[in-house]
């Protein structure tokens, strides 16, 4: 049953990736502008960013940090005014493993401020554009918003004291966004990967199974997209079983976490 319009003709079409320097974010990029979108690309690393517009020519480099909501605000409305916007995608993302016996107050913080706060900068320049895209009866355009969270959301894990609780709230920010927006006709969903081979992924010093490339992340998004799904999740094999454990008792929760995480 598909929950969201769906997203399959890119040809036209105006997204924007927040945090597509690297990693799914350059990914996903690369294959939409390989389906026809028009692609602007927005990170901190402006290097990055432009040599991923050399390779893929119309594509537009707009550095930013997300964490700058005035920064956002006037990124925004160079695309808006430019262009208008159909897709904007929420890659953006800071990582590092964290237990409670190395609790370290500033980089919690700098977790909240790029992966939750930085996202709700980009929500509030761009709501306000797709609800007067809704209400406006000629329009044909397409709007949707894509949060990229984890896996490492869905339960508390090991060594993810920082980086769990940010995308714990992505999960229930995407799912009231959708439920508040719905009745508009703007699109939401989230995206929900397991381990993917990024920089993020690449200092982790524990087995990571199931793990797929960024392409292989890129093509299971642009699929969920045209099959209208809210949370977009991959590789099912990996998963399937995460989704289960979020359905058992905390003792028994737990006591499998343990025996997972303890390979």
């Amino acid at each position: 049953m598909a929950l969201n319009p769906r997203l399959s003709d890119w040809q036209g079409q105006v997204v924007w990736l927040v945090g597509a320097s690297s990693g799914i974010g350059r990914a996903t990029a690369e294959a939409l502008h390989a389906r026809g979108a028009k692609v602007f690309v927005s990170a901190r690393n402006a290097a990055a960013l432009h040599d991923f517009c050399l390779a893929h020519p119309g594509t537009i480099a707009l550095p930013l940090d997300a964490t700058d909501a005035i920064a956002v605000q006037a990124t925004a409305k160079v695309i808006l005014s430019s262009h208008g916007l159909n897709c904007v995608v929420y890659c953006a993302g800071h990582y590092t493993e964290m237990s409670a016996q190395s609790f370290d107050l500033a980089n919690l913080k700098r977790h909240v401020q790029v992966n939750y706060v930085g996202a709700l900068n980009v929500l509030d320049a761009v709501i306000p554009h797709f609800l007067r895209q809704s209400k406006n009866a000629s329009s044909v355009a397409a709007s949707h918003i894509s949060l990229v969270g984890s896996v490492a959301g869905y339960k508390g894990l090991p060594k993810s004291l920082a980086y769990g609780p940010t995308k714990a709230a992505l999960i229930n920010l995407a799912e009231t966004l959708y439920l508040d927006l719905h009745g508009s006709g703007i699109g939401v969903s989230l995206i929900s990967p397991g381990f993917v081979d990024t920089p993020l992924t690449a200092n982790n010093q524990f087995e990571m199974p199931a793990m797929i490339s960024p392409e292989q992340a890129a093509e299971a998004i642009l699929r969920g997209w045209s099959k209208g799904e809210f949370e977009i999740h991959f590789p099912k094999r990996f998963t399937f079983w995460l989704k289960l454990l979020r359905l058992l008792p905390y003792p028994f929760a737990f006591a499998a976490t343990r025996r997972l995480t303890q390979r």
